[in-house]
């Protein structure tokens, strides 16, 4: 039962938001990257754009990102040890901003 709530590098104890998890899908094929921690989701005021990620700031662990739709922001951690690496990579994304 090791790990039952992960699936590749992703942790899925909670929900994800709409539209985020094939995004992170795709971060979790980087090398770089150790793992994937969908946190708290918050509501928001519907503005009709597609879902994207948004870069926040490193942490102890790695980088905290914020994942959004129109109805909805997420925080997801990334953990790595290599924080400016995974930074660069990120950034050329498309989904990325």
């Amino acid at each position: 039962m090791a790990n039952k709530y992960r699936h590749n590098k992703i942790k899925q104890e909670h929900t994800i938001i709409e539209d985020v998890l094939p995004m992170l899908e795709d971060i979790a094929l980087s090398r770089l990257i150790k793992s994937i921690i969908p946190g708290r989701i918050n509501r928001r005021k519907g503005s009709g754009v597609p879902a994207y990620i948004q870069l926040k700031y490193n942490t102890q662990s790695g980088i905290k990102l914020i994942a959004k739709n129109s109805e909805s922001l997420q925080e997801v951690f990334v953990v790595t040890d290599y924080p400016d690496k995974t930074m660069e990579y990120l950034k050329k994304l498309d989904f990325i901003k």
